[in-house]
C-alpha cells in the first residue's frame, strides 16, 4: 500500500522555493504536491489578522483537493495561517497543520516549560490575534523577526510583482544565523528555537550549531504527524 503524500497549501509567490523550504516537495519524508492557492501572497497573509475570507475559501477548497487525490496531511508554507488553522482543519477528515506555531506547547513540555525563541518572517506582524490563534502567550515566547533586513524582506515579504526571481541561500542563511543568534544572547535561557516561516527550515542546521539550541519547524512536526510507513493514516475518520 502506498504510503499516502503530504500536500502543501502554498502562497502565491516569485522566489525560488529551494530544498528545505515548506514549499519543496523533496523537503518532506514523504511524497508531496503543492497547491498554490491564487492571489494569496505575502502582504496579504503575513499579518496579525486571518485572511480575507474568499482567500480562505480558496485554501479550502485547496485542501479538500488535496485530501480527494489521498493526501494523509495538509500543511503549508506560511505559518501566519495559523489564523485559520481550526477553520480549514474543521472542513477536512485529515491531519492539518499549518503552522510551525502550533507546535509549541509540545516545545515547552520537551525543554521542561522554557521559554522558547521564535524567529519569524515579520515581528509587528506576529501579534496578538496569531499567538492566540496558535495557542500561545506572551510570557511563553520571545519573538524575533527578519523584516529588518531588506535582502530578507525584498525576497519573501514583498509583493508577488516585486520579489527577487532568485537568491543566494548562503546570504540568507547569515541574516537568519544572526538573527538567532542575536535573540539567544539577549535572551538567556531559552529552551528552543522554534521556527513560524516555511522559508527558514533549510536553514535549521546552521541555526542550531550556531546556538547550541534545538530547533523545531513545520517539517518536524509533519513527520511526527505522518511518520512514513504508515499508510493506515489516510484512512482516519473516513
Amino acid at each position: 500500500m502506498s504510503p499516502g503524500f503530504i500536500g502543501i497549501l502554498s502562497l502565491d509567490t516569485r522566489f525560488p522555493r529551494i530544498p528545505g523550504d515548506a514549499g519543496h516537495p523533496d523537503s518532506y519524508h514523504l511524497p508531496a504536491r503543492v497547491r498554490v492557492v491564487a492571489g494569496a501572497g505575502s502582504p496579504q497573509i503575513v499579518r496579525d489578522a486571518r485572511p480575507a475570507q474568499a482567500l480562505v475559501d480558496r485554501f479550502i477548497a485547496a485542501a479538500q483537493e488535496l485530501e480527494s487525490e489521498g493526501a494523509v496531511l495538509i500543511t503549508s508554507t506560511c505559518g501566519f495561517l495559523v489564523t485559520v488553522q481550526d477553520e480549514i482543519a474543521a472542513q477536512l477528515r485529515i491531519p492539518v497543520l499549518l503552522s510551525g506555531l502550533s507546535l509549541l506547547p509540545l516545545v515547552r513540555a520537551m525543554t521542561g516549560g522554557r521559554v522558547v525563541g521564535v524567529l519569524t518572517a515579520s515581528r509587528p506582524s506576529l501579534g496578538t490575534q496569531a499567538l492566540v490563534a496558535a495557542g500561545i502567550t506572551p510570557d511563553q515566547v520571545c519573538i524575533a523577526g527578519l523584516e529588518g533586513s531588506p535582502l530578507f524582506a525584498s525576497i519573501f515579504l514583498a509583493a508577488k510583482s516585486e520579489q527577487c526571481a532568485s537568491f543566494d541561500p548562503k546570504a540568507v542563511e547569515q541574516i537568519v544565523v544572526a538573527a538567532a543568534t542575536s535573540l539567544v544572547q539577549t535572551t538567556p535561557g531559552l529552551g528552543a528555537i522554534l521556527f513560524e516561516c516555511g522559508n527558514l527550515p533549510p536553514y535549521a542546521t546552521a541555526v542550531r550549531r550556531a546556538t547550541g539550541l534545538p530547533v523545531f519547524t513545520v517539517l518536524d512536526g509533519a513527520r511526527m504527524i505522518a511518520p512514513s510507513g504508515l499508510a493506515q493514516i489516510g484512512e482516519l475518520g473516513r
